[in-house]
């Protein structure tokens, strides 16, 4: 009624300040470790300081790199569900799968998580807990990979459920291989040198090698000249090597075969770069070297090739970038032709690099490793926007020409029409 008190009412905030907060504290977070981490490291003796930061960084580096794929791949989808391509339909998901905001959602958990055990392993260790210390990389894997194999209904099983099929679809190729299976398969290649250290921090930690200098001695079950190092590098290509003899299997496509010799090609780089530790100097230099070169290379072309010739279309390049909506990306990338020189230069300087990724004797450079193993992601994530366009553009050109061959045309129409009396 006119002239009644009316209790006020408590606004919400909206989305964008609860975003700002979110940014803020983000940040603060952020400080926060780098200043406790830091401080950290100085309080060590500097003759130890550069070897405990080299341990520190093989525990938790390769999750900081599975938490930028993830990153990069909510970007993906993002992309996709502005565009035109029904990335739902190319991967056969459910209706239940993650959506880019989800996808970001786990994104920000992992990189929460990450630094803040890392911070409290410096911290702990430099005021003198080894053991609790120790326990930090241990307690992180272990809850990552209790989340990761929980059977209840709980961080997104279904999708979880769905993953772990499709890996092991990759490792044994027992059946018919879909896009989903070779399309991850693909990026599991990009992550060799993500799966080679998570296979030494787990080694020593099995062994007991956490918070020690033990790890250091390069002959050691876990030390820089394992054998296990170059067979889990290895392992993804050696997965995709037989999808696609499974292919060929079931296709009888040439291409397939000639698809197995490019992944074929990545064998020799690894393990002539492996052999470094286990022949004479004077033999690496004289003539392992020069044929861990020449198999850099020809790895390199080879793959470069088949991005371009094969897993893309040149003609469509940058549609993928035409959104729904105006948009800003959409004036900025869509029809631009430095887009197109951007990815053919990109990817093959990139691809050059792929024998310095992949060599087990270079890894002691860790933070150049880090460096390229993270550029490879970011080739790895354009790689993906035309990947899958192309394979959209295959469905549905398939589609239009099953629908205009169950037409009849025109000549059959006026055959049946004459068949008719009046």
């Amino acid at each position: 009624m006119k002239g009644a008190s009316v209790p006020a009412v408590v606004g919400m905030p909206s989305p964008l300040f609860l975003w700002r907060f979110k940014a803020i504290l983000f940040l603060l977070w952020g400080l926060c470790c780098c200043k406790i981490g830091w401080d950290s490291v100085m309080r060590m003796s500097a003759d130890l300081r550069d070897l405990f930061l080299y341990e520190v960084f093989l525990y938790y580096n390769p999750l900081f790199l599975v938490a930028l794929m993830i990153w990069l791949w909510g970007v993906n989808l993002w992309v996709f569900a502005q565009s035109s391509v029904n990335y739902v339909k190319v991967f056969d998901l459910a209706q239940t799968h993650l959506s880019h905001r989800e996808i970001w959602r786990c994104a920000t958990w992992l990189t929460l998580i990450v630094p803040t055990s890392m911070t409290a392993y410096l911290y702990l260790y430099s005021h003198g807990e080894v053991s609790l210390a120790a326990s930090q990389p241990v307690l992180l894997y272990a809850i990552l990979l209790i989340v990761l194999l929980s059977p209840f209904d709980m961080f997104y099983l279904s999708s979880r459920f769905y993953f772990l099929r499709t890996m092991l679809r990759i490792v044994l190729p027992l059946q018919a291989i879909t896009f989903p299976d070779f399309f991850l398969a693909d990026i599991f290649t990009s992550m060799s040198k993500v799966f080679s250290d998570l296979e030494r921090s787990v080694c020593r930690m099995v062994n007991r090698q956490v918070a020690t200098i033990a790890w250091f001695e390069a002959d050691s079950i876990c030390g820089s000249h394992s054998i296990a190092i170059p067979l889990v590098l290895v392992l993804p290509y050696l997965c995709r090597f037989f999808q696609c003899i499974r292919q060929y299997k079931d296709t009888k496509e040439k291409s397939c075969l000639l698809n197995a010799l490019k992944y074929s090609t990545a064998v020799p780089v690894i393990f002539l770069s492996a052999l470094k530790y286990h022949v004479f100097p004077d033999q690496w230099v004289s003539f392992y070297r020069p044929l861990w070169l020449i198999s850099g290379v020809i790895n390199s072309l080879y793959s470069f090739y088949w991005d371009i010739k094969r897993d893309w279309d040149l003609s469509i390049l940058t549609r993928i970038f035409m959104f729904k909506s105006p948009s800003t990306w959409t004036s900025l990338l869509y029809g631009r032709n430095w887009v197109y020189y951007w990815v053919l230069g990109s990817n093959l300087v990139l691809r050059c690099t792929w024998t310095y990724k992949l060599s087990a004797h270079l890894r002691h450079n860790y933070l150049t490793v880090f460096a390229i193993t993270a550029l490879e992601m970011l080739r790895r994530f354009q790689w993906v926007f035309f990947r899958v366009e192309n394979e959209w553009n295959k469905m549905t050109a398939k589609q239009n020409f099953e629908m205009s061959s169950d037409m009849p045309s025109e000549s059959d129409r006026l055959l049946e029409s004459s068949s008719h009396t009046v």
